[in-house]
């Protein structure tokens, strides 16, 4: 209050009986801000945070500080406050479409409180990450200290475009030293939860819309950023982030690594097959129609395991087809000829 000086103190006392919903609004005075919103104690820290940010949105303030409301003379524990805090900002950011109010400030002043303040981020960190529209909060705060990273020219990168709710914390110390030491204390904290995985595959060349719309629905979902790198060799996928999501979609995209090698190896095992046997049905116009190189190989494969019948589609209809008699069904009883011949036989 001295620091806001007399002005304040003034309009104070003039709305000290007119206070609703548990505070008054006054001119910043001689503080860097327009406003000040005074807070009457009452030990519900989350209600009057929730209470003061649906008066900043409704007066279409873009910013807000808080103290850490209630450690002072209140005697709350800082862990407890921390919590009530950041259940309100979430709250607040969830329930209602926020339209102007884009920045949000805690400003801690005693150094052994920001342990409580991160633990509760953390908290949250772990109990969201299953959601798919979690924000993370610990990207949030590294991104305080570092900003976004630019991409590389020479790297095609997935980089999934999305607003983020900035939470500040503002470090007060006795000495500039005091603060640089803080910060690098948040930062370890910060870097401790952060991991990278670097895949590298042959087959992420061929990788499609539909494995790029996996990733992207995986970098959406999970708190990591991925990286198609195919301009080294081999092709790389680079996944950053939080350290058991960036474990979690390294298992997915292996996954998907290892599908695209099957499939080509089927692939590569077909052709082979097809320059030995032929497999065709007898078409519309009385001449024999090739089936294509995978169905080719599943019906060779058949024969040679014995196999009786063999379910397969012909221009879109599902045919069960007789391996015996060389004969495919299709659902109404209509009948197709097929041939099976050897390459070295001629056609």
């Amino acid at each position: 209050m001295d620091a806001a000086g007399s002005q304040v103190a003034n309009e104070c006392a003039q709305y000290a009986g007119q206070r609703q919903n548990g505070f008054i609004t006054t001119q910043g005075g001689n503080l860097l801000c327009s406003k000040i919103i005074h807070l009457i104690t009452d030990n519900q820290v989350k209600s009057q945070v929730s209470k003061v940010l649906h008066e900043c949105e409704q007066r279409m303030y873009k910013s807000v500080a808080f103290p850490a409301i209630g450690t002072g003379q209140a005697g709350l524990s800082s862990a407890k406050v921390a919590d009530e805090m950041l259940d309100a900002i979430v709250e607040f950011a969830r329930q209602i479409p926020v339209q102007h109010l884009q920045t949000i400030k805690i400003v801690i002043f005693q150094t052994n409180m920001l342990r409580d303040f991160y633990e509760s981020m953390k908290k949250r960190e772990d109990s969201d990450s299953s959601t798919t529209e979690s924000e993370s909060w610990l990207s949030m705060f590294k991104s305080f200290f570092w900003g976004r990273k630019p991409s590389s020219e020479k790297k095609k990168s997935i980089i999934l475009e999305k607003k983020v709710n900035l939470v500040t914390f503002q470090i007060c110390g006795e000495s500039q030293e005091n603060v640089n030491a803080t910060e690098s204390w948040i930062k370890d904290l910060i870097l401790k939860e952060q991991f990278e995985n670097t895949i590298s595959d042959e087959a992420i060349k061929n990788f499609d819309e539909t494995q790029f719309a996996i990733l992207e629905d995986l970098q959406r979902r999970k708190q990591v950023t991925i990286e198609i790198l195919n301009k080294v060799s081999p092709p790389q996928i680079k996944i950053s982030g939080i350290s058991r999501d960036v474990c979690s979609v390294s298992r997915k995209v292996q996954e998907m690594v290892q599908k695209i090698k099957s499939t080509e190896e089927e692939q590569s095992k077909a052709e082979l097959l097809y320059n030995l046997v032929e497999w065709r049905y007898l078409g519309s116009n009385d001449s024999f129609v090739a089936f294509d190189k995978l169905t080719n190989m599943q019906l060779e494969y058949a024969k040679m395991a014995k196999k009786p019948h063999l379910n397969v589609r012909i221009k879109n209809k599902n045919y069960k087809v007789d391996l015996n008699t060389l004969r495919a069904t299709d659902d109404q009883g209509k009948t197709k000829i097929l041939q099976r011949v050897k390459k070295d036989e001629g056609k």
